[in-house]
């Protein structure tokens, strides 16, 4: 797992980090099983383990916002993945 287990690690840091990349993210959620559309504009949508979310791709820094970590934590809890 590597690079993912960094990145899941990562996105539950605290204090909540603000320098982790949105291609990282998609990736872990890729590699996790993650259903993965491109929704309209920057709108991303993910289903996993029966848990939907809608996420917005940073543009045009790469970088997730710390409110975006903590809706990507809420989701990956909700979906049971926890580090």
């Amino acid at each position: 797992m590597g690079k993912h287990d960094a990145t899941l690690r990562s996105l539950f840091d605290e204090p909540t980090r603000a320098n982790i990349k949105w291609p990282d993210v998609e990736a872990l959620l890729a590699y996790l099983g993650a259903d993965i559309s491109e929704g309209s504009g920057s709108r991303v949508r993910v289903a996993l383990n029966d848990v939907r979310a809608v996420f917005h791709r940073p543009h045009p820094e790469k970088e997730i916002s710390r409110p975006g970590v903590r809706s990507v934590q809420r989701f990956l809890r909700e979906a049971g993945i926890e580090p």
